[in-house]
C-alpha cells in the first residue's frame, strides 16, 4: 500500500488495518475491481489517453473539432482542461515530457504519432499545454522543431497570474509572461 503515490507508511498501515476489519467479500470485491481496471482499461489508440475501448469517447465524438488537437502530459492533464468545459478539440497524451535528468527522451513519449497526424494534413491547429517548467518547454520546443515546417498554427496556452494571487507573491517569469502577453481589457469581462 505505502507503494501508491501520495500514501505514507501511516497510511498504509492504516488502509491496511481498515481493510482486515471489513467482511471478506468486501475485500475480494475490492482485489477484483482492481484486477478488472488492469484488464478492461487501455490507452486509445488514436490519443492515447485512457480508455475501456479501442478509442476513447473523446476521440469518438464527431461533435469535437478533430482538427485541432491539445498536446498534454498525462491524462490527469486531459482531465482537468475537460473539467473547465471550454475545449472542444481532441487531444494527445504524450505520457510524459523531455526529461534527460531522469533518463525520458523523445522516444520513450508519443511524439511520434503527434507527428505523423500533423504531417497527414487533417490537423489545423497544435496547442500546448504542457506544464510551464525546463521540461515542459523543452517538449514543447522539441515537438515544435518536429512540425515547423507544416502550415499548422502552434500555440501555448496562456500563463500568467491566477485569479485571487498577489503580484508581489508571483515568481519573476510567471509575472513578465504576463506583462509580454496581457490581453485588452475588453476581454476580461466579456463572454466569448
Amino acid at each position: 500500500m505505502s507503494q501508491l503515490p501520495g500514501i505514507g507508511k501511516r497510511t498504509a498501515l492504516r488502509l491496511v488495518l481498515h481493510l482486515l476489519k471489513q467482511p471478506k467479500e468486501q475485500t475480494a470485491f475490492l482485489s477484483q475491481a482492481l484486477l478488472n481496471m488492469r484488464e478492461d482499461i487501455k490507452f486509445c489508440e488514436n490519443c492515447h489517453n485512457i480508455s475501456d475501448t479501442k478509442v476513447c469517447e473523446i476521440c469518438a465524438n464527431y461533435g469535437r473539432n478533430h482538427e485541432v488537437i491539445c498536446v498534454v502530459e498525462d491524462i490527469r492533464d486531459v482531465m482537468a482542461i475537460e473539467n473547465t468545459g471550454q475545449y472542444k478539440g481532441i487531444y494527445h497524451v504524450l505520457g510524459g515530457k523531455i526529461s534527460p535528468i531522469e533518463g525520458v527522451g523523445p522516444s520513450q513519449l508519443n511524439i511520434s504519432t503527434l507527428v505523423e497526424k500533423v504531417k497527414s494534413g487533417k490537423v489545423t491547429e497544435i496547442i500546448f499545454a504542457l506544464s510551464s517548467t525546463m521540461e515542459g518547454d523543452t517538449t514543447n520546443f522539441y515537438i515544435y522543431k518536429q512540425i515547423a515546417e507544416t502550415e499548422i498554427v502552434i500555440s501555448t496556452i496562456a500563463r500568467g497570474i491566477s485569479v485571487g494571487d498577489e503580484l508581489e507573491y508571483a515568481d519573476e517569469i510567471t509575472l513578465g509572461r504576463s506583462i509580454l502577453h496581457r490581453v485588452p481589457f475588453e476581454k476580461t469581462f466579456k463572454n466569448n
